[in-house]
Parts: C-alpha cells; structure tokens; sequence
C-alpha cells in the first residue's frame, strides 16, 4: 500500500484481518494524504486525527485477539458533514460555530458496529442543495480531475476523498443526485439506495423524504459493502424496506435484460440539453449493453409532471433547516429564499405532494413491466468550473443547475434505487457517468449490471493525476 493513495475498500479489510499492516498505519497514512491535500483539494470540513488514531489503536487490540472478524475493522472511511459523528458538530455546509452532537446517527453508529475508524466529515454545500461544493463557510472543495472544477454536489467533499484516494469509501447523502452527480464527475460509482435502506436518523425523513443516504467507491464493489455496512434502520424510522445482501449479488450474471435508453430530460420549467459530449459517452454504454446480450431501445419512462412534486418536499425541508439553524443571518441568500418559498408551500402543496407519490409509483412501476431497468445520464454536462454558480441568484442558480443536473432528482421523489456508473471523459478529460435505475428494492440487480460493465470497462484503473499539494507548490 502506497502514501500516494489508498487501495479499496475490500482489500484494506482483507489486509488488516490478515496482518498485511495495522489499523494504526493505515490512519496515519490516511491523515497524512489528507494534510498534504487539503490545501488544494479542500475535501474534509473535520479531520478526526487524535480520535481515528485512538480508533485504530482499539481495532489493532480487536484485530490481535483473533476474534470474530467485523467486516471493516480498522478501515478508515469518511462521512459527510450532514452526519452526526458523536463530539463533532454538524455545520452542513453552513457558517458559524456549532456544538458538538452527544450521539452518531444511525447510519454512523452500523459503520462503527462494523469496525470502521471514521476518519472524518466532508465538506458539502449550505444544506446540501446544490450540485457544487463551495461555500464562505470552508471555500471551495474541488475536482481531483482538474482542480479548476467542481467534484460536483452536494457530497462533494466525499466523492473528492474518494477519486484522490485519500479514503477507500466514503458515505454520501442523495436529495436530487448529490451522491451520483459528484460519482459522475469524479469518475466513481455512487449507490443512492432504497429510501430507508441506510437510516437518516436522527431524521426519520430527511427534506420530507427525498434525502437518503448512500455510498461513494471506485468499485461496484467497495460501494456494496460498505452499503451494507451502514444499511439498517433506527427503531423509529418510518421507512423500513426488506434486508439485503447487496454485496452478494455483485459479480452474478443478470441474465439477458430489457433496458430503457432514456436520453430526454424529465419535465423541468426551465429548458434542460444533453450536450453532446455527455450523451456520447451513455449511448457508448448502451451498446456495450446490447453488445452483452441485453435488450436496449429508447424509452423515458411517463414521468408527467413529477417536478410539481419535488418542489414543495425540498424547499419545505430547506425551511425545517432554516427554521433549526443557530446562525440564520449567515445563511446563504438564496438559502433564505427557498425557505421562505418551502413556508409557502407546506402546506396543502406539500400534503398533494406526498399524497401524488403513491400515484406516480403505479404509473412509473407500470413502465417496469416492459423494462427491467433505464440507462440514463446522470448529468446533462460535464462539472462547471469553481466559482461558476457561487454568486448567482437564487433563479440563475436554479436555471443552471437544471441545466447541468436534470436527470437525477424524479428518483429521489419515488424513493427508488439508482446507481451512478462511470461512463467515461469528455475530450477535454473531464469525467461523466450514467445511471441505472430500478424500482423499489432494485439494489442487487442495478450492481449486477453495474459490475458487468465495471468488469469490461476496468474504469477503477483510471486515477487522476496527483493535485498540486502545498508542500510541493513550495518545493
């Protein structure tokens, strides 16, 4: 194992439970790539030094009594800072100082129970809405690939860890693509799960239950297990889909499938475009596809107005945050403006919102009928550059984050299972993905097929070039 990057999530275990190197090692090599990169890559909010290192230490004793094996004992992973990590705080993105939680959340709590040393908290945008990772409150998180972009958002910050190989995984949070729209332009694989399938609590439903939290690896099967680490359920979570053994079905023959191809942007109020060099690369993955023995043709699934739906779930959440922030003068304007708008619409729009999902489940499962699962961009474009959206208003914001992220958001309004896999580089060499999507409880066929392309394609022996650090920005 290498100081320049770390191996993957499954051959670090593998190496620990067979005495290949310590837990300790492991987190001072870890700690030390963070350090030499945070001053260009800016990924970590919260660097756990001290309290990884006494981590490590425990897992080295648990490792030596040659007990019953956790299935990541000792591996560093990192987790997004809308997490609760007991003694830190949970800024999500936003100024000021916040005190420390006295409790993990659950989906932290499962990765400890499985052994895993929390290295530390990535950085992600105010709140977590926006595809970008930038803020006055830690600056700008940027783009192994080309540090003049974004990795993308909101978990940014984690998928940034993960393509630079400071950390094997990393967990992320979904709300409208914000694990696969940063996989995608970090050349990652981004698991958004089932709703329910790893816990948001202490938020039986985070932003009225289009937020779920998911996983950030560069193999289809670093992501699955530690899928599976952190999945489980809260004793109060309202959604509590069947177990599964996601990890299991990785590698397993799908069997020949019926794939939708589906390249049109669902129906957004402002105009959305696949740019040519994105929609190159997915149509590439489709006859790669149909080249395996699947059944590929172009078909978008009747979506209808689903946007009418989403607005009123993620701006009401927008207002819970605000209405719970300490320092809500140093919230970001357009912060308060989709506040104010989410007051506005929690009411009978936020209750016909809720109510129209059951609606929009029959209509779009009836689509699976005829399709086992879509292929679909993840993004229209490839990452903006740093800055690009910073200072725009809250409609320009909008407007072009549309623009670039139309594709990711109807799947978090159903609830359903998507996985972002690689798919390849635009010419100038920046990375974009396509997602899979399935219906409800869909994880292990979207792996399977995720694992046969990933078997082809080789996409985890591609590493972006090491970033400037500040120590050889002196030298």
């Amino acid at each position: 194992m290498t100081l320049d990057r770390c191996e993957g999530l499954a051959e670090t275990a593998r190496a620990l439970a067979e005495g290949e190197v310590t837990a300790r090692a492991l987190v001072e090599r870890t700690l030390a790539r963070i350090e030499a990169t945070q001053g260009s890559l800016n990924a970590f909010r919260i660097v756990r030094a001290e309290a990884a290192l006494a981590e490590a230490d425990a897992a080295d004793r648990e490792l030596a009594s040659k007990g019953p094996r956790k299935p990541l004992l000792g591996v560093p992973v990192a987790v997004k800072d809308d997490m609760d990590v007991a003694g830190e705080p949970t800024a999500f993105g936003c100024c000021g100082e916040f005190p420390p939680v006295a409790e993990d959340g659950e989906a932290v709590r499962r990765l400890r129970a499985a052994g895993a040393v929390i290295i530390g908290k990535t950085n992600t945008c105010e709140f977590g809405q926006w595809p970008f990772t930038e803020g006055p409150a830690f600056g700008a998180t940027r783009n192994p690939w080309s540090t003049d972009h974004t990795p993308g958002g909101s978990s940014g910050g984690s998928a940034a860890a993960v393509a630079a190989g400071l950390v094997p995984a990393a967990l992320g949070s979904d709300g409208a693509g914000s694990v696969r729209i940063p996989a995608a332009w970090t050349h990652l694989v981004g698991i958004k799960p089932q709703r329910g399938r790893v816990s948001t609590w202490p938020r039986g439903e985070s932003f009225q239950g289009i937020t779920v939290n998911g996983t950030l690896a560069r193999t289809v099967a670093d992501a699955a297990l530690l899928l599976d680490a952190a999945s489980g359920n809260h004793p109060q979570d309202p959604h509590r889909p069947p177990a599964l053994d996601v990890s299991r079905a990785v590698g397993r023959d799908p069997g020949r499938l019926r794939i939708a191809l589906s390249l049109k942007p669902p129906f957004t109020a402002v105009p959305a475009r696949l740019l040519p060099e994105v929609r190159e690369r997915v149509v590439e993955l489709a006859e790669r596809l149909a080249a395996s023995g699947h059944f590929v043709e172009e078909a978008d699934p009747p979506y209808g107005q689903i946007g009418l739906t989403f607005v009123p779930r993620a701006t009401a959440g927008i207002a819970e945050r605000v209405g719970e922030a300490p320092f809500p003068a140093l919230l970001d304007r357009r912060t308060l403006g989709a506040a104010r708008l989410g007051r506005l619409l929690g009411g009978a729009p936020l209750r016909a919102a809720r109510r129209a999902e059951s609606v929009l489940h029959r209509r779009i499962g009836a689509f699976f009928t005829s399709y086992d699962l879509v292929l679909a961009p993840t993004t229209a474009a490839p990452p903006p550059r740093i800055g690009a959206l910073l200072e725009l208003s809250g409609f320009a914001t909008d407007r072009a984050m549309i623009a670039a992220c139309p594709y990711a958001w109807p799947w978090n309004v159903l609830g359903w299972p998507g996985v972002n896999v690689p798919a390849g580089f635009t010419p100038d060499g920046l990375p974009v993905g396509a997602q899979l999507l399935g219906p409800a409880n869909s994880e292990p066929l979207l792996v399977q097929v995720a694992a046969q392309l990933e078997a082809e394609l080789r996409w985890s022996e591609k590493w972006p070039s090491p970033p400037v650090t500040a120590r050889s920005a002196a030298a």
